[in-house]
């Protein structure tokens, strides 16, 4: 057997043969860690009866039965999800029907292993981008459909005087580095830039988001929790991954959010032509006013204004994994300050 150990030992091989006999689903052949991910492990796993995707639940704790009901409601849901007609990619059940498996005080799950590959926004055709706006408001109208009425609940916006905050924290961690790189010049200019946006923009905090306008959401919508079709000229989505944060939220939310990281160029300007492609798709999928979209875009711009998460990991919890995402994204709050209307209008129009 060929089995790659990930830099982490989360998997030992003696963990992997446990998995396998639990699962009864034969022989391991090969193991090895999939790359791409930033809030789970995964594996790619071929046995000598097929080929898996193998989980590692990291914010699965066996002490806490919440936890592994949470995720296993996750599996539920996503199975009810693909009995309507969705792209999903269903769990393997263990011999006893459960979806989540405990081994060495650790979570793991087990999927049939998809063929496919991601794909960017800049990859998408207009027709593409069509089919993924309408697909991302079928996914909020199933929800409804396989889950219980959720509690409405109301969603503040960030508030800015706890952003200044952190700005000079994270200012502070900046300086603080005795051999400064390009990296480092790059976040000292956007945190001082976002401090000046921040003040001039401090009446346009929105308010709390009206409670009939939250419900379920996927909660990570983007290119790599999405895989399409490896062949083809114009490839169709195979399966939806990760649904780890599904939750209540604002739902037309999570379309401006996802369209603002399918359509980021890497100068950090957004393709309008395709996210009116997209966004129109999703406001007729989804059922949604151009005003319930006016209200979203309006607070994911906030959102974004007040965000510094990338930052946060590389000089606070000295995880750099996000780091090659920061120059676009940064650069892409400058962009949106400048032409908000035409962002507004792409969306809503």
């Amino acid at each position: 057997m060929r089995l790659v150990q990930p830099s982490s030992p989360a998997l030992t091989e003696g963990t992997l043969h446990s998995l396998l006999r639990w699962y009864g689903v034969g022989e391991p052949l090969s193991c090895e860690p999939v790359s791409q991910g930033l809030l789970n492990r995964g594996y790619r796993l071929a046995t000598t009866r097929g080929r898996y995707f193998l989980k590692h639940h990291l914010d699965g704790d066996p002490s806490d039965p919440a936890g592994l009901a949470r995720i296993e409601r996750q599996h539920s849901a996503t199975a009810r999800l693909g009995a309507l007609g969705l792209p999903v990619v269903p769990t393997v059940p263990d011999p006893e029907g459960r979806t989540v498996v405990v081994v060495g005080e650790r979570c793991y799950a087990l999927h049939p292993w998809i063929e496919g590959r991601h794909q960017h926004g800049c990859e998408l055709s207009a027709a593409q981008s069509r089919r993924l706006g309408a697909l991302l408001g079928q996914v909020h109208t199933r929800l409804t459909q396989v889950l219980p009425e959720p509690s409405r609940e109301v969603h503040e916006s960030a508030d800015p005087a706890a952003t200044y905050e952190v700005i000079g924290e994270l200012l502070m961690c900046v300086r603080a580095q005795q051999r400064r790189d390009s990296f480092d010049e790059l976040a000292e200019h956007r945190l001082t830039e976002r401090r000046e946006l921040l003040r001039r923009y401090a009446e346009a905090r929105p308010p709390a988001v009206p409670r009939p306008l939250t419900g379920w959401v996927h909660g990570d919508f983007h290119p790599l929790n999405l895989l399409y079709a490896a062949t083809g000229s114009e490839p169709r989505p195979l399966a939806i991954l990760d649904w780890d944060r599904l939750g209540v939220h604002p739902r037309a939310e999570e379309a401006v959010r996802g369209a603002a990281i399918f359509f980021v160029r890497p100068d950090g300007t957004l393709d309008l032509p395709k996210v009116r492609a997209y966004a129109r798709a999703y406001r007729r999928s989804a059922g949604a006013s151009r005003g319930e979209l006016a209200a979203a875009v309006h607070r994911v711009w906030w959102e974004r204004l007040n965000d510094f998460w990338m930052l946060r990991w590389r000089y606070q919890l000295r995880d750099v994994r996000a780091d090659p995402q920061f120059p676009a994204a940064a650069a892409l709050v400058v962009w949106w300050c400048a032409r908000y209307e035409s962002v507004r209008s792409a969306f809503c129009d």
